[in-house]
């Protein structure tokens, strides 16, 4: 399966923009991981966050293992954007869609490893650090929590970041090692 039939598959789903980056060209950086520690009430406290997920270097390497990535946007209305429970609310379609879309690949025999938009929110409450995650299968972590800034993605793909204050964007990065 080339890019063009994932293109194919991909069509099914409310897509909103999407384009597929080459591995290389994503920059990781300890900065974002310093504002996480800083104002992220879910660092420490997640597996889908560091430093749960590992050190810079080994969120780098993991993500290095596959040579390009999925990258997507869904788009959900937000009647108050202000109101942090609707806006986290909408995630929980884009996150069925990314499991949806990484389950299909993985049918077609690629290998993935899938982030997304926001800290796992699978679990009520997670059980990290005292057990191991219930759901290590289904849980995507952040963006965010492998260093990666989204914004240098969006633009050098010609994304939407910010359409008003009525919408919001998720995104998610599904890297692939294609079969064959």
């Amino acid at each position: 399966m080339n890019n063009r039939e994932i293109e194919a598959l991909i069509t099914q789903f409310p897509i909103y923009q999407y384009a597929f980056v080459e591995t290389e060209s994503i920059e990781f950086t300890e900065k974002v991981r310093t504002i996480c520690k800083k104002e992220c009430s879910r660092y420490g406290k997640s597996w889908s966050c560091p430093p749960a997920v590992g050190t810079l270097d080994d969120c780098k390497n993991r993500c290095r293992e596959y040579p390009q990535a999925l990258f997507f946007s869904t788009i959900a209305d937000v009647p108050d954007y202000s109101d942090m429970d609707q806006l986290l609310a909408t995630r929980r379609e884009h996150e069925k869609i990314t499991s949806q879309i990484e389950e299909l690949l993985r049918k077609e025999g690629h290998k993935c490893y899938t982030l997304s938009s926001d800290s796992c929110a699978l679990c009520e409450k997670c059980t990290y650090p005292k057990r191991s995650c219930l759901h290590p299968e289904q849980m995507h972590p952040c963006i965010e929590s492998h260093g990666i800034v989204i914004i240098p993605l969006v633009e050098a793909n010609h994304m939407d970041y910010f359409m008003g204050e009525q919408m919001v964007i998720w995104f998610s990065l599904i890297f692939l090692q294609l079969a064959g």
